[in-house]
């Protein structure tokens, strides 16, 4: 882990200039991949979970990884789990931007709605290992295990979705096809696909320092991990799924939108398998800096997906606001789990 040894302020610029780096460059990653949708011809669905997905989740990935190497484990879980239920609050964000219709109707998928299912079951693997008994086989608790088979499962079911469809959203007049823009297949695929690696690689160093910078936070201020990780890193680490998120409803990409927020919670629900990994101090699960609040933030985020998937299914067109009931209860119970969260200090 980087150690940059500075003082309270110097640790909180770093943080605020990493994320706005990240911020940066999600708007370019959601151009490069949308192009790169159109290019290879894998749609907007695919590309946004496999590339604009993963490669967004890559911030918070690195942060977590690297705050669970350095033995702080209440930041790693709170920063995968509270960055899950800050990019799920963003799809109602973005519901906001899009004025046609709601957005969750727009762009209907099957892809999408299995792969919030299969979140719902990776969280619930996660919230066995929080309330279960503290057991490891090796260092690594039985959860991780079973996340990393389900997730294999989970990514087949949602590639037999799209390739062999039982059944289709029905088509409206607000409904938005993915279709290859004009011109498409004359793009330079080496050329977009360096882009597209660059721009990577700037956020998963920007993820670096905002988990040095968020870890010294902790020390220096003793606020608890679930409140730096939770609301402060997760928010951080989750510009990028913000940022492409809103820029691909300005492009009128919507399933690429959609997809690249559930794609990158998909990925987000790894980074514990992948910390609990990195922690070498036992079971992550049980980690120092874990609590009742780790499991309240996982049942936050269980909820918040149940909503959007009602939200996927119902299809409702117009809602309050002009955005579908489904975004205005996003909105309200992460503000009100945020308030709850918060008053862990």
């Amino acid at each position: 882990m980087i150690d940059l040894e500075l003082p309270l302020v110097g640790d909180m610029a770093v943080f605020i200039g990493a994320a706005l780096a990240i911020g940066v460059a999600g708007s370019r990653l959601a151009e490069c991949a949308d192009r790169l949708a159109d290019r290879t011809g894998m749609g907007e669905a695919l590309t946004g979970t496999l590339f604009l997905g993963l490669t967004t989740a890559l911030p918070g990935m690195t942060a977590s990884v690297l705050a669970a190497m350095e033995g702080y484990a209440g930041l790693a879980m709170s920063n995968a789990i509270g960055g899950i239920a800050f990019q799920t609050t963003v799809l109602a964000v973005a519901d906001i931007a899009y004025h046609e219709a709601n957005l969750e109707h727009a762009a209907a998928s099957a892809e999408n709605m299995m792969q919030t299912i299969m979140l719902i079951l990776l969280l619930t693997v996660v919230l066995g290992g929080l309330s279960g008994p503290e057991v490891t086989i090796g260092h690594v608790h039985p959860a991780t295990i079973v996340l990393i088979c389900a997730a294999g499962m989970a990514f087949r079911l949602v590639y037999e979705v799209r390739e062999r469809p039982m059944w289709k959203p029905e088509r409206t007049s607000e409904t938005v096809e993915d279709v290859p823009a004009p011109g498409s297949h004359q793009e330079k695929l080496l050329r977009l696909s360096v882009r597209f690696a660059g721009t990577a690689a700037m956020t998963v160093a920007a993820g670096a320092l905002i988990a040095d910078a968020a870890g010294e936070i902790v020390d220096e201020t003793h606020m608890p991990e679930v409140v730096v990780g939770g609301l402060f890193m997760a928010a951080a680490t989750s510009l990028p799924e913000l940022v492409t998120c809103l820029a691909a409803v300005r492009r009128g990409a919507l399933t690429l939108a959609v997809s690249d927020i559930v794609g990158g919670n998909f990925f987000d629900v790894l980074f514990v398998a992948a910390a609990d990994i990195a922690f070498l101090k036992g079971s992550l699960y049980h980690g120092t800096g874990l609590g009742r609040n780790d499991v309240f933030m996982v049942c936050l985020t269980l909820l918040l997906n149940v909503v959007l998937l009602s939200g996927l299914i119902y299809r409702q067109k117009h809602g309050p606001g002009n955005i579908g009931f489904e975004s205005v209860l996003m909105l309200l119970l992460y503000v009100v789990g945020s308030l709850i969260i918060g008053l862990a200090m």
